[in-house]
């Protein structure tokens, strides 16, 4: 026969508490309680999906069309033969390969354009962010007025200023302009206040580091989240820049993208013109492609920005 022995409770313990089974299993559900969906928001966020998926869909199903089932066909099916690499071909011979030099004028907008306005905002929002000086306020307000100013509203004095100085129908006339980008500036100058522990650059000027070195080698991995974010905006609207150059540029050789694919849909437009339309879109779809692979290459550093700014105490 065996005994147990009891162990006495300490003077004012309180009693352990038990989980009854019943609790147990509650608390289970509870934990792995899927979140409840909205059906309206779900709808809602469908038919936007649907929206900007449906021109894209049209766009690579009338892409692999011939030029007469183009117009024969209903828009959102494939129709006869399958000619999609046949319209890559001529899209990319038509008029001695003008698309290759639109392609490549856009590019070198994109590089220059888009990759100085990035490189500057980072430069002038890690300033405005970690660094205090006379008129801050005032730049601030600057800043934020610039924002709120569409760009077309400056195409016009820009054009006037920069025919007075012999750039208009050049390249640069495109480039310089693109290099500004306030919105690009405003977004760095909120993401490095963050993004950036003060605490950390100060313990690099203690430690003897120049501002040049706590800057390349600190606060760049910890701002490239918003590097990207920025670059990806100015990339975009450089790739889609249409007014400036339309109203900057008069040789052709010289288009990008956008005013190439402009000049052809001019030509498509006008009688014995219409045999190019295939060529049109074809090279509609090619200028979105190059973008589609930026975003889907960048979007994990992109995302990576959730977690930006997090400083353990």
């Amino acid at each position: 026969m065996t005994h147990t022995a009891t162990v006495p409770a300490a003077p004012g313990a309180r009693p352990a508490r038990t989980s009854s089974p019943s609790s147990l299993r509650s608390g289970r559900r509870h934990s792995v309680e899927k979140p409840r969906r909205n059906v309206v928001l779900t709808v809602l966020t469908g038919i936007v999906l649907v929206y900007s998926l449906v021109p894209l869909l049209w766009l690579v199903i009338n892409a692999s069309k011939t030029q007469a089932n183009l117009f024969d066909s209903f828009g959102l099916w494939f129709a006869g033969d399958f000619a999609l690499f046949d319209n890559i071909a001529q899209t990319l011979t038509y008029d001695d390969g003008i698309f290759g030099r639109w392609l490549a004028n856009t590019v070198l907008y994109v590089v220059l354009g888009a990759g100085g306005a990035t490189f500057l905002a980072i430069l002038g929002g890690y300033a405005l962010a970690k660094f205090d000086f006379p008129g801050k306020r005032g730049v601030f307000a600057v800043v934020i007025g610039a924002v709120a100013v569409p760009g077309t509203a400056l195409a016009v004095p820009t054009f006037l200023m920069f025919s007075q100085m012999g750039l208009t129908n050049t390249p640069w006339a495109v480039i310089i302009p693109s290099l500004i980008s306030p919105f690009g500036l405003y977004l760095m100058w909120t993401f490095a206040a963050e993004a950036v522990p003060t605490e950390m650059l100060e313990a690099a000027r203690v430690d003897g580091a120049s501002e040049f070195r706590t800057f390349f080698q600190i606060s760049m991995p910890l701002l490239a989240p918003g590097i990207v974010t920025v670059l990806l905006f100015t990339m975009v609207a450089t790739w889609n820049n249409y007014f400036l150059p339309l109203i900057m540029l008069k040789d052709p050789s010289w288009y990008p993208l956008t005013l190439g694919l402009n000049a052809w849909n001019a030509q498509a437009s006008t009688a014995g013109g219409e045999a190019i339309f295939n060529l049109v879109i074809t090279g509609s779809l090619l200028t979105i492609l190059p973008l589609i692979a930026a975003f889907l290459l960048l979007q994990r550093y992109w995302q990576s920005g959730l977690a930006a700014g997090s400083v353990k105490e």
